[in-house]
């Protein structure tokens, strides 16, 4: 049964080493992302589940100790998925984490996370509303006690210089979405717009609809941790306990 979950968005400008000059822009995301690691934390889950959206390539299971790299924004800065001293987690998996999964892997490893196994799985943009749901239940069955960290972004056309340019629908959608998450509410992220935030770049529908399936029946109140678009992206971070 799912007893916790984190929310948290997923750029690499998230990781200091990757934004450089801008790092201090996301400060108060960092601190946030950590308060929501701690809401995990102090759940005493038996299986941490790490969700975010992912490429074809890197969708679908990532065991623990599966690595990743920076290296593909300009910065030789490795990760590792869960538990830093497994080593054939690669190998085993055959593949490198998608980036969203591996800025959640630094967010770990940055707070020290060594309170259950880690589990990694990437969802594609284009995955059903219905199936991203039965991934959750699926997921929230997995042990006795699950906690969830559900990586990604709101919409990429809050601003003119976005990388989605402006869309006037985009502050809407995030505001709702932003609402369900501070409300644990389930049934309002179920029933997101998979086609309008495909319209507006939303790359965490997915995931936070694989949240949606896992949570249901479990009870779990919410907080909204942070909200804020300093790129024109929508970023929030919530903590379900």
């Amino acid at each position: 049964m799912l007893v916790a979950a984190a929310v948290c968005p997923c750029p690499p400008l998230l990781v200091p080493d990757v934004a450089a000059g801008a790092a201090p822009e996301l400060a108060d995301a960092r601190a946030a992302c950590t308060d929501a690691l701690g809401v995990l934390a102090a759940s005493r889950p038996d299986l941490l589940v790490v969700v975010g959206p992912a490429e074809q390539s890197g969708r679908g299971p990532h065991p623990e100790g599966t690595g990743g790299s920076f290296r593909g924004f300009g910065v030789d800065l490795g990760v590792r998925l869960g538990n830093v001293g497994l080593a054939s987690g690669p190998r085993v998996s055959g593949r490198e984490l998608p980036p969203s999964l591996a800025v959640a892997a630094w967010l770990l490893e940055r707070t020290g996370w060594s309170d259950a196994p880690v589990e990694g799985l990437g969802v594609g943009e284009p995955l059903a509303a219905e199936r991203c749901i039965q991934v959750g239940e699926e997921t929230g069955a997995r042990a006795g006690r699950v906690a969830l960290l559900v990586m990604g972004d709101s919409s990429a056309c809050r601003t003119l210089k976005a990388p989605g340019y402006l869309d006037e629908r985009a502050a809407g959608f995030d505001e709702g979405v932003a609402r369900a998450l501070g409300a644990a509410d389930v049934a309002a992220l179920k029933a997101l717009d998979a086609e309008l935030a495909q319209e507006l770049k939303v790359s965490g529908r997915a995931p936070w609809q694989v949240l949606a399936g896992a949570a249901e029946g479990a009870g779990l109140g919410g907080a909204l941790l942070y909200e804020d678009a300093p790129y024109g992206v929508g970023y929030l971070v919530a903590a379900w306990s």
